[in-house]
This record gives structure tokens, C-alpha cells and sequence, in this order.
């Protein structure tokens, strides 16, 4: 597998269902590991992988992207659509590596891995059982090549954000909230009184949407 990754692999032979965790700008392939407990009360298979791109945010840390930021333009595309097949990538190995039900596979994405999964999910709907977009924003360009993707309709899919989010405004989401709509995508939104973070009260209907929308039924229904 060629990213750098951590996992989270319940006892037993599964199929498991699973989660591809995708982190944010500057953080890493263990920023997300330690929801794997709470989601799905530790029963699913969580992978972490780490975005390619390594910089230095502070003197003695190292964080990673999935593509480079530009100053006040927008991201390169022939970077992001190179993060994308490293993601797939990854999640087609992974399914030989782990016990994965491929008919429970759900993508999750904080900030810039926000726009990683929604770029996956809206490419091939079909292949997701679920999309948790969290503080994260939709460009305008991704729903238009959207329009006529098939299975849109049947991917269950949580945006969620903060209403004080200091690095991507509220209005982002709500952009977001309204393309997904137009495209028919059974959705579920909700703000909350936080910053650029996931908190308690989010946590909260995180576990509960994954389990009313997503895993309810037997590996592979």
C-alpha cells in the first residue's frame, strides 16, 4: 500500500463494515484514528491514510496535505485528481489487505479531506454505502461534473460544520448543502456552535447517523 496509513481492525474474520477516514491540511494518517472506538462502538474497520504531501507548519513538526494550498487561487487540479487515484489506490488494497463487506464502505473527510471524499463519492456513488463531510467545502465544479453520475440518489450523506469555523465559513457548507440537494442526494445537514473541530454534540450524531442511515442491517444488505 503505497500511503502511509493507521488502521483499526476489529476481532474476527468479518466482513466488517468500513470506514476511509480522511484527514485535514497539516494533520496526519493518526488524526482521525481515535474515533475508531466510538464509531459503530469499535465493530468497523477504520483506515487513516496519510496525505502525500509533507510540509513544515512549525519548526520540529511535520503535517500533510492532499494537495498543495495556493494563495488565494484555487487548488491545482492535476494535484488533487493525483491525490484521488492515491486514494483509490489505497482503498482497492486495502480491500485485498482487510476483511472489507464492499457493500459497507463509508467515507469520512475533515477539511481538505472533506474535498477528497466528495470528490471520491460523487465520482462513483455506487461503491459507498455512506459520506461524512465534516467542515469541509464542495466546489462548484464538482457537482456540475456530477449531474447525470448515477446512484447519487441512494448515497446517504452528513454534511457537518460549525457555525464560528474560522478557516471555512458556514456559507461554504450551506453551498454545499443546496448543490447536493439539486442533485437529489438524500442528505442530512447540521451546525453547531464550534470552530474548525469535531465536538461532543457532533461526535453524537455522528455515531447515531452512521447507525440509523448507514449500518443498520447485516454486513452485506
Amino acid at each position: 500500500m503505497e500511503l502511509l496509513y493507521t488502521a483499526h481492525v476489529p476481532g474476527g474474520d468479518g466482513p466488517f463494515p468500513t470506514i476511509l477516514a480522511l484527514h485535514g491540511w497539516g494533520a496526519s494518517g493518526h488524526d482521525l484514528i481515535g474515533l475508531a472506538p466510538i464509531l459503530h462502538a469499535g465493530r468497523a474497520i477504520v483506515l487513516c491514510p496519510q496525505g502525500p504531501v509533507a510540509f513544515q507548519p512549525a519548526p520540529n513538526m511535520i503535517g500533510y496535505g492532499w494537495f498543495p494550498l495556493t494563495q488565494g487561487g484555487p487548488p491545482d487540479p492535476t494535484a488533487i485528481n493525483m491525490a484521488q487515484g492515491l486514494i483509490e489506490i489505497f482503498l482497492e488494497d486495502a480491500c485485498q489487505r482487510y476483511p472489507v463487506d464492499p457493500q459497507k464502505i463509508v467515507l469520512l473527510g475533515f477539511s481538505q479531506g472533506g474535498l477528497m471524499a466528495y470528490r471520491l463519492a460523487l465520482a462513483d456513488p455506487k461503491r459507498f454505502a455512506g459520506l461524512l463531510a465534516l467542515s469541509t467545502w464542495l466546489p462548484e465544479e464538482e457537482t456540475s461534473e456530477s449531474e447525470k453520475t448515477e446512484g447519487l440518489d441512494r448515497l446517504p450523506t452528513l454534511i457537518m460544520h460549525g457555525k464560528e469555523d474560522p478557516m471555512i465559513p458556514i456559507d461554504r457548507a450551506h453551498a454545499a448543502r443546496d448543490a447536493l440537494l439539486s442533485l437529489e442526494v438524500p442528505l442530512t445537514f447540521r451546525e453547531y456552535e464550534m470552530g474548525h473541530e469535531i465536538n461532543q454534540d457532533a461526535l453524537r450524531d455522528m455515531v447515531m447517523w452512521l447507525e440509523e442511515k448507514v449500518f443498520a442491517g447485516p454486513p452485506g444488505a
